[in-house]
Protein backbone atom coordinates (compact mmCIF):
# COMPACT_ATOMS: atom_id res chain seq x y z
CA UNK A 1 0.00 0.00 0.00
CA UNK A 2 1.29 3.29 -0.49
CA UNK A 3 2.32 5.88 1.70
CA UNK A 4 -1.26 7.80 2.81
CA UNK A 5 -3.26 5.14 1.58
CA UNK A 6 -6.10 3.57 3.30
CA UNK A 7 -8.76 1.06 2.79
CA UNK A 8 -11.20 3.55 1.70
CA UNK A 9 -8.54 5.13 -0.79
CA UNK A 10 -10.68 4.28 -4.63
CA UNK A 11 -8.94 2.10 -7.03
CA UNK A 12 -8.43 4.78 -9.54
CA UNK A 13 -6.67 6.91 -6.80
CA UNK A 14 -3.95 4.15 -6.23
CA UNK A 15 -3.56 3.73 -9.84
CA UNK A 16 -2.45 7.08 -10.33
CA UNK A 17 0.08 6.99 -7.25
CA UNK A 18 1.54 3.91 -8.24
CA UNK A 19 2.07 5.38 -11.76
CA UNK A 20 3.39 8.27 -9.96
CA UNK A 21 6.01 6.40 -8.29
CA UNK A 22 6.59 3.96 -11.48
CA UNK A 23 7.35 6.65 -13.89
CA UNK A 24 9.21 8.80 -11.56
CA UNK A 25 12.26 6.95 -12.45
CA UNK A 26 11.89 4.59 -15.72
CA UNK A 27 14.59 2.62 -16.88
CA UNK A 28 16.26 4.90 -19.58
CA UNK A 29 17.09 7.46 -16.53
CA UNK A 30 19.48 5.19 -14.61
CA UNK A 31 21.21 2.23 -14.17
CA UNK A 32 20.62 -1.21 -13.73
CA UNK A 33 19.06 -0.62 -9.94
CA UNK A 34 16.65 1.69 -11.67
CA UNK A 35 15.42 -0.80 -14.29
CA UNK A 36 14.98 -3.32 -11.57
CA UNK A 37 12.78 -1.18 -9.41
CA UNK A 38 10.93 0.23 -12.41
CA UNK A 39 9.97 -3.43 -12.93
CA UNK A 40 9.07 -3.72 -9.57
CA UNK A 41 7.15 -0.40 -9.33
CA UNK A 42 5.74 -1.56 -12.87
CA UNK A 43 3.93 -4.90 -11.99
CA UNK A 44 2.57 -3.20 -8.89
CA UNK A 45 1.02 -0.97 -11.38
CA UNK A 46 -0.35 -3.83 -13.88
CA UNK A 47 -2.05 -5.25 -10.92
CA UNK A 48 -3.85 -2.69 -10.07
CA UNK A 49 -4.88 -1.76 -13.18
CA UNK A 50 -6.08 -5.58 -13.34
CA UNK A 51 -8.81 -5.00 -10.33
CA UNK A 52 -10.08 -1.85 -12.10
CA UNK A 53 -13.98 -1.99 -13.52
CA UNK A 54 -16.12 0.36 -15.31
CA UNK A 55 -18.14 1.05 -11.96
CA UNK A 56 -14.95 1.68 -10.37
CA UNK A 57 -14.82 5.06 -12.26
CA UNK A 58 -18.87 5.46 -12.41
CA UNK A 59 -18.85 4.04 -15.99
CA UNK A 60 -22.44 2.50 -17.84
CA UNK A 61 -20.97 0.93 -20.63
CA UNK A 62 -22.64 2.20 -23.57
CA UNK A 63 -25.14 0.94 -26.44
CA UNK A 64 -24.50 0.87 -30.14
CA UNK A 65 -26.91 4.40 -30.61
CA UNK A 66 -25.64 5.74 -27.80
CA UNK A 67 -24.10 9.00 -27.73
CA UNK A 68 -21.59 11.31 -25.34
CA UNK A 69 -23.25 13.43 -23.00
CA UNK A 70 -24.47 16.85 -25.21
CA UNK A 71 -23.66 15.43 -28.31
CA UNK A 72 -26.32 14.98 -31.06
CA UNK A 73 -26.46 11.24 -32.74
CA UNK A 74 -28.08 12.39 -35.27
CA UNK A 75 -25.43 14.06 -37.16
CA UNK A 76 -23.34 11.66 -39.81
CA UNK A 77 -19.71 11.85 -39.75
CA UNK A 78 -17.29 13.88 -40.06
CA UNK A 79 -19.97 16.26 -38.70
CA UNK A 80 -21.64 14.57 -36.08
CA UNK A 81 -20.56 12.70 -33.06
CA UNK A 82 -16.67 12.12 -32.70
CA UNK A 83 -15.83 8.29 -33.39
CA UNK A 84 -13.78 8.34 -30.30
CA UNK A 85 -14.01 10.71 -26.76
CA UNK A 86 -11.33 10.96 -24.18
CA UNK A 87 -12.02 11.59 -20.05
CA UNK A 88 -9.41 13.50 -18.61
CA UNK A 89 -8.59 11.53 -15.21
CA UNK A 90 -5.14 13.66 -14.03
CA UNK A 91 -1.52 14.79 -15.70
CA UNK A 92 1.66 15.23 -13.91
CA UNK A 93 4.53 15.90 -15.61
CA UNK A 94 5.34 12.07 -15.50
CA UNK A 95 2.68 10.99 -16.56
CA UNK A 96 -0.87 10.99 -18.34
CA UNK A 97 -4.02 9.24 -17.14
CA UNK A 98 -7.59 8.95 -18.69
CA UNK A 99 -10.04 6.84 -20.56
CA UNK A 100 -10.63 6.88 -24.25
CA UNK A 101 -14.19 5.52 -25.64
CA UNK A 102 -15.09 3.91 -29.07
CA UNK A 103 -18.38 3.97 -30.72
CA UNK A 104 -19.44 0.81 -32.26
CA UNK A 105 -16.97 0.16 -35.14
CA UNK A 106 -14.23 2.91 -34.32
CA UNK A 107 -10.91 2.67 -34.72
CA UNK A 108 -7.99 4.64 -33.14
CA UNK A 109 -5.53 5.03 -36.25
CA UNK A 110 -2.23 2.79 -36.21
CA UNK A 111 0.02 5.68 -34.16
CA UNK A 112 3.34 5.88 -32.21
CA UNK A 113 4.10 6.49 -28.62
CA UNK A 114 7.67 8.49 -28.92
CA UNK A 115 10.03 7.38 -25.92
CA UNK A 116 6.93 6.77 -24.04
CA UNK A 117 5.42 3.76 -21.74
CA UNK A 118 2.26 2.96 -21.50
CA UNK A 119 -0.48 1.29 -19.58
CA UNK A 120 -4.03 0.14 -21.16
CA UNK A 121 -6.78 -1.66 -19.12
CA UNK A 122 -10.16 -2.33 -21.09
CA UNK A 123 -13.27 -1.42 -19.03
CA UNK A 124 -15.66 -2.65 -20.93
CA UNK A 125 -16.52 -4.04 -24.65
CA UNK A 126 -13.72 -5.81 -26.47
CA UNK A 127 -10.91 -4.21 -28.87
CA UNK A 128 -8.43 -5.58 -30.94
CA UNK A 129 -5.50 -4.05 -31.23
CA UNK A 130 -2.15 -4.83 -33.51
CA UNK A 131 1.14 -3.77 -32.25
CA UNK A 132 4.37 -2.97 -34.21
CA UNK A 133 8.28 -2.32 -33.73
CA UNK A 134 9.94 -0.01 -35.41
CA UNK A 135 13.23 -1.38 -36.86
CA UNK A 136 16.96 0.33 -37.51
CA UNK A 137 16.94 0.68 -41.47
CA UNK A 138 19.16 -1.18 -42.84
CA UNK A 139 22.35 0.32 -44.55
CA UNK A 140 23.12 -1.58 -47.17
CA UNK A 141 20.77 -2.64 -50.38
CA UNK A 142 19.29 -5.91 -49.52
CA UNK A 143 15.64 -4.46 -48.33
CA UNK A 144 14.40 -2.17 -50.92
CA UNK A 145 11.69 0.42 -50.05
CA UNK A 146 8.52 -0.36 -51.81
CA UNK A 147 6.70 2.01 -54.32
CA UNK A 148 5.91 5.11 -53.01
CA UNK A 149 2.78 6.82 -54.10
CA UNK A 150 2.52 10.61 -54.88
CA UNK A 151 3.37 12.75 -53.36
CA UNK A 152 4.92 10.48 -50.52
CA UNK A 153 8.84 10.38 -49.85
CA UNK A 154 11.57 8.24 -49.13
CA UNK A 155 12.07 9.84 -45.57
CA UNK A 156 8.22 9.23 -44.58
CA UNK A 157 9.28 5.66 -44.39
CA UNK A 158 9.43 2.97 -41.35
CA UNK A 159 11.20 -0.16 -41.51
CA UNK A 160 8.69 -2.27 -38.80
CA UNK A 161 7.74 -5.41 -37.65
CA UNK A 162 4.34 -6.36 -36.41
CA UNK A 163 4.58 -7.87 -33.26
CA UNK A 164 0.81 -9.21 -32.25
CA UNK A 165 -2.51 -9.27 -32.70
CA UNK A 166 -5.11 -9.80 -30.22
CA UNK A 167 -8.46 -9.00 -28.67
CA UNK A 168 -9.07 -7.75 -25.17
CA UNK A 169 -11.99 -7.24 -22.70
CA UNK A 170 -12.11 -6.35 -19.30
CA UNK A 171 -11.52 -9.68 -17.84
CA UNK A 172 -7.69 -9.48 -19.84
CA UNK A 173 -4.91 -8.42 -17.87
CA UNK A 174 -3.41 -4.71 -18.89
CA UNK A 175 -1.68 -4.37 -22.61
CA UNK A 176 2.13 -2.59 -21.95
CA UNK A 177 4.08 -0.69 -24.33
CA UNK A 178 7.48 1.14 -23.82
CA UNK A 179 9.85 2.97 -25.96
CA UNK A 180 11.06 0.27 -27.99
CA UNK A 181 8.43 -2.66 -27.57
CA UNK A 182 4.97 -2.71 -28.85
CA UNK A 183 5.42 1.18 -29.17
CA UNK A 184 3.55 1.23 -32.31
CA UNK A 185 -0.16 0.42 -32.23
CA UNK A 186 -3.37 0.57 -33.59
CA UNK A 187 -6.68 0.23 -31.25
CA UNK A 188 -10.40 -1.04 -33.06
CA UNK A 189 -13.45 -1.51 -31.06
CA UNK A 190 -15.25 -5.25 -31.82
CA UNK A 191 -18.72 -6.08 -31.18
CA UNK A 192 -19.69 -2.70 -30.59
CA UNK A 193 -18.95 0.46 -28.01
CA UNK A 194 -15.87 -0.03 -25.69
CA UNK A 195 -13.52 1.99 -23.23
CA UNK A 196 -10.51 1.25 -21.65
CA UNK A 197 -7.94 3.39 -18.68
CA UNK A 198 -4.84 4.65 -20.94
CA UNK A 199 -1.79 5.89 -18.80
CA UNK A 200 1.10 7.30 -20.97
CA UNK A 201 4.51 7.96 -19.18
CA UNK A 202 5.64 10.92 -20.27
CA UNK A 203 2.82 12.42 -21.15
CA UNK A 204 2.63 13.35 -25.42
CA UNK A 205 4.71 16.85 -25.79
CA UNK A 206 5.40 18.04 -29.09
CA UNK A 207 7.81 20.97 -27.77
CA UNK A 208 9.60 18.06 -25.98
CA UNK A 209 10.04 15.85 -29.23
CA UNK A 210 6.74 13.42 -28.03
CA UNK A 211 4.38 14.36 -31.04
CA UNK A 212 1.97 11.57 -32.51
CA UNK A 213 2.70 10.17 -35.99
CA UNK A 214 -0.01 8.44 -37.64
CA UNK A 215 1.21 5.41 -39.90
CA UNK A 216 -0.50 3.26 -42.50
CA UNK A 217 0.94 -0.37 -43.46
CA UNK A 218 2.14 -0.43 -47.49
CA UNK A 219 2.71 -3.89 -47.45
CA UNK A 220 -0.18 -6.23 -48.35
CA UNK A 221 -2.15 -8.52 -45.75
CA UNK A 222 0.90 -7.75 -42.56
CA UNK A 223 -0.81 -11.05 -40.26
CA UNK A 224 1.38 -13.12 -42.46
CA UNK A 225 3.92 -10.62 -42.04
CA UNK A 226 4.57 -11.15 -38.10
CA UNK A 227 8.26 -11.49 -36.99
CA UNK A 228 9.16 -10.13 -40.75
CA UNK A 229 9.96 -6.66 -41.41
CA UNK A 230 7.52 -4.40 -43.42
CA UNK A 231 7.37 -0.78 -44.29
CA UNK A 232 5.02 2.06 -42.66
CA UNK A 233 4.42 5.73 -44.02
CA UNK A 234 3.74 7.84 -41.90
CA UNK A 235 0.54 10.03 -42.44
CA UNK A 236 -1.27 12.63 -41.73
CA UNK A 237 -3.53 12.90 -38.90
CA UNK A 238 -7.01 10.49 -41.00
CA UNK A 239 -9.73 12.18 -41.62
CA UNK A 240 -12.37 10.17 -40.59
CA UNK A 241 -10.82 10.02 -36.86
CA UNK A 242 -11.06 12.49 -34.18
CA UNK A 243 -11.22 12.74 -30.53
CA UNK A 244 -13.63 14.44 -28.84
CA UNK A 245 -13.99 15.40 -24.65
CA UNK A 246 -16.59 14.83 -22.25
CA UNK A 247 -16.23 14.78 -18.49
CA UNK A 248 -15.08 12.23 -16.12
CA UNK A 249 -17.59 11.26 -13.85
CA UNK A 250 -15.37 9.06 -11.15
CA UNK A 251 -13.68 9.75 -8.37
CA UNK A 252 -10.94 12.58 -8.18
CA UNK A 253 -8.14 11.76 -7.99
CA UNK A 254 -5.13 13.97 -5.92
CA UNK A 255 -1.44 13.51 -6.15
Amino acid sequence: MMPGDSDMSSIVQRIARQALVTFRNPPRVGGADAGKCFLEDLGKLKSLMTEVRAADLKLDPRRAEDSPPGVAPALPYPHGAPPVTYMHICETDGFSMGVFLLKSGASIPLHDHPEMHGVLKVLYGKVRIRCFDRLERPSGGSTAAPPLPPPAQVGSLRRSVLRSTGEFTEECGPCVLSPDRDNLHQIDAVDGPTAFMDILAPPYDPDDGRDCHYYRVLEADPAEQKEKGLWLMEISQPPDFWCGGEPYPGPEVSL
